[in-house]
């Protein structure tokens, strides 16, 4: 396109110039706002243009420092579809801002309010998108607001390593002091983390990771090791409602006690990025114990409790450069069985944690697995409904058919359960481009095949494993990734079929 030619409704989305593909990248990249396109983007003849395959391909340009936005423009341009055509999707899907930045002066409210009513009249209320704990009364807001005195409880090393967010403002605090939280201010935690200093804690500062959904910080609190998540701010939803998520995640974490779930110590929500604080959990996430990649402490496997049966690892298990131990199969096996009766207790409490995935599994000291994030991915109803939501939350490797569609239930993360336990089996990442099978969760089919067999496939840098069990949960996962969800089995059969093989 010439620099100077204007754009107009019938201007081909293939002749935007580069600066104008950044811009509207920089509206829709963050929170991962390409998937909401994506799924709402026809072909010509009507028929959805993407599917599970092409966002999850899509999403893997991201590791080579691609725009998924850009990348789907381009790919869509292709059909000659229109500045128009684009437009009408961003509204559709409330992106008001790059609509506009595309046709200055042409979307009014009359044209919001058109686009997005076949949306609304099939979406769910913003209250049932929320996660709630149901059966529960709240408590009665307190009249006043405690001062904070930093006294957290004493460290266990059965909790995690974990943080989380949600925004809101500053008076919410009075009504969740009733969550028998440490309420901080902002100011606070970031003094106790440095300045939330980006720099990793291997150069000096304070950063362990960032997700979708923030920023994990290392942070210390009266000589207790902490991680903080500051949430990354959502530029397409309202602030008033991203108080009440907050709010609402809060109550729900406070509630939600488990063994297999991360522990919420505190929050601050003074600010426009409130945070949660959670216990600092050195092993790390089970995505990089199990590519024996450094934790956040170097771990000793030897040392664990023979109550998860551990064999003598001695120096014949092949360790990496940072001397961390790839996980004996007996141990994968006793993390998987504790990730399924975690996300088990969320379904059972009509929860659906919606980002099922290894990153979101810590590990405590002695390897006990613990759900992060569960919060975050509010979506809660009774199970006898399906929610259908405008917020596409998760990773597309992990994501199940009809989750990158925006239909949202349990047997959602049960899919996504199903690609953990190929991870656990394989050592392999669920995606990855420089690989054939790219997504792992593909594999099936060589297997099915005869291509190749399942041994081909198992962890080399595994130690003591058996076929037989391996092949048991080759079984399980393979009914989790059933393409139709309601041939997948609930977790709670999951949770029990893991339980028998370890008897066995």
């Amino acid at each position: 396109m010439e620099m100077n030619k204007p754009i107009t409704p019938s201007t081909f989305v293939r002749c935007l110039g580069y600066g104008m593909m950044t811009q509207l990248a920089d509206f829709v990249d963050p929170q991962e706002g390409w998937k909401k396109l994506a799924v709402d983007i026809k072909n010509p003849s009507g028929e959805n243009r993407y599917n599970q395959m092409h966002i999850r391909r899509i999403e893997a340009l991201k590791q080579e420092g691609k725009s998924p936005t850009c990348e789907l423009l381009y790919d869509w341009g292709t059909v000659n579809c229109t500045v128009s055509d684009l437009v009408d999707v961003l509204i559709r899907n409330h992106f008001l801002a790059p609509a506009r930045l595309l046709l200055p002066g042409t979307v009014d409210l009359c044209d919001v309010s058109d686009a997005v009513r076949v949306k609304e009249d099939t979406s769910v209320p913003l209250s049932l998108q929320e996660t709630v704990c149901l059966n529960e009364k709240e408590a009665p807001a307190e009249e006043k607001q405690v001062t904070p005195q930093f006294l957290l409880p004493a460290p266990d090393s059965e909790h995690l390593t974990s943080v989380s967010c949600g925004l809101s403002i500053e008076e919410s605090g009075s009504v969740l002091n009733n969550t028998g939280l440490q309420n901080f201010l902002f100011h606070e935690l970031k003094s106790f983390t440095n300045n939330f200093d980006d720099r990793t804690v291997s150069a000096g500062g304070s950063k362990l990771g960032e997700g979708g959904f923030g920023v994990v910080y290392k942070g210390c609190i009266n000589g207790r090791t902490v991680a903080v998540k500051k949430l990354t701010a959502l530029a397409d939803v309202n602030i008033e409602d991203l108080k009440k998520q907050f709010e609402q995640e809060i109550k729900t974490m406070a509630k939600c006690q488990h063994e297999n779930l991360v522990e919420l110590l505190g929050f601050s929500n003074d600010f426009d990025q409130p945070c949660l604080v959670y216990d600092y959990m050195p092993n790390g996430s089970l995505l990089d114990r199990i590519a024996c990649l450094a934790s956040y402490a170097k771990v000793d496997l030897s040392g664990l409790s023979n109550r998860i049966d551990l064999c003598d690892l001695g120096n014949s298990i092949p360790r990496t450069a940072d001397n961390t131990a790839p996980i004996p199969w007996k141990t994968r096996c006793n993390i998987a069985q504790g990730s399924s009766n975690g996300i088990c207790f969320l379904h059972e409490n009509n929860h659906i944690h919606r980002d099922v995935k290894s990153a979101n599994i810590l590990l405590t000291e002695r390897f006990v697995p613990k759900l992060s994030d569960f919060g975050l991915a509010r979506a809660s109803v009774r199970f006898t409904h399906t929610i259908l939501t405008e917020r596409i939350v998760g990773t597309a490797a992990y994501m199940a058919p009809e989750a990158l569609r925006g239909e949202i239930t349990p047997k959602s993360d049960v899919f996504s359960f199903g690609v953990v336990l190929l991870e656990i089996i394989t050592g392999l990442t669920p995606m990855d481009e420089n690989r054939d099978p790219q997504l792992l969760l593909t594999i099936k089919e060589e297997i099915e095949d005869e291509e190749k067999t399942l041994e081909d496939y198992v962890d080399e840098k595994m130690s003591s494993w058996n076929i037989e069990s391996v092949e048991q949960m080759y079984s399980i996962a393979c009914q989790c990734l059933n393409e139709k969800k309601n041939r997948r089995p609930n977790i709670m059969t999951v949770k029990q079929h893991l339980e028998e093989m370890m008897i066995k």
